[in-house]
């Protein structure tokens, strides 16, 4: 008989669920927001207690399931008729790179570190934070870049060019702390970067908030005279 009552527990909840899922909409099967993991960590929460509690029957169960889902139902019909509710649920997207200038304090806002953006870049097949013009991060946290209109992809064989192959770039300063380990990584010493700093007119490193490196493309170096603090 147990097995027969948490068996049908897990079909109502896997029922429940795939119709919860079909009436949001497809698009929560590709975008997660932070409120999609916490509704899925309530249902998961709701099923756990009805299987392991045999106080609990299938019509208590049920009952649970059905305010879970209208609730869940109620709030994304209401955020939609709510801009102000919709941003204090779901959030909004931010601007963390406009026009070339990294904004910090968004950044921070979002808890990203340099290499953590870097990374992210990478999975969009961008290896240099030269090459961005605007980077948004979603709220779901995907990001959406908009490059320079110099490295936005060309088909270098309709315009018989030849493709010269580029080193990808390391991240050596971040926020003004030199990464030994990245240095160690390429064979590099603290007295080259702080000679090529100097010959580049960079004395102070405390002043740069990025520098990237590569073989073929040299340094690329943003400093906080370059940072935005606007909010949006």
């Amino acid at each position: 008989m147990d097995y027969l009552l948490n068996g049908s527990k897990l079909v109502i909840g896997l029922v429940a669920l795939l119709v919860v899922i079909r009436l949001l909409g497809k698009k929560h099967l590709s975008q997660m927001t932070p409120y999609d993991v916490v509704y899925l960590l309530v249902f998961g929460g709701v099923l756990e207690e009805s299987l392991y509690d045999e106080k609990i029957s299938i019509p208590m169960f049920l009952f649970s399931v059905v305010v879970w889902a209208t609730a869940i139902y109620a709030v994304e019909k209401i955020v939609t008729l709510s801009n102000p509710l919709r941003i204090l649920i779901k959030g909004e997207t931010d601007k963390l790179i406009h026009d070339g200038k990294i904004n910090k304090k968004l950044m921070k806002k979002n808890q990203l570190e340099m290499e953590q953006l870097r990374t992210m870049l990478r999975m969009q097949g961008i290896f240099s934070l030269r090459e961005v013009r605007d980077l948004f991060i979603e709220p779901g946290g995907d990001i959406s870049i908009n490059q320079y209109a110099k490295y936005k992809p060309v088909a270098v064989q309709d315009m018989n060019l030849e493709n010269r192959e580029e080193e990808p770039t390391v991240l050596l300063i971040d926020e003004g702390q030199i990464k030994k380990e990245v240095l160690d990584f390429i064979g590099k010493t603290e007295s080259w970067l702080y000679a090529e700093m100097e010959h580049i007119g960079h004395v102070n490193l405390q002043n740069i908030l990025y520098c990237e490196w590569s073989k073929t493309e040299g340094f690329f170096i943003k400093t906080y005279a370059d940072v935005s603090n606007s909010q949006k």
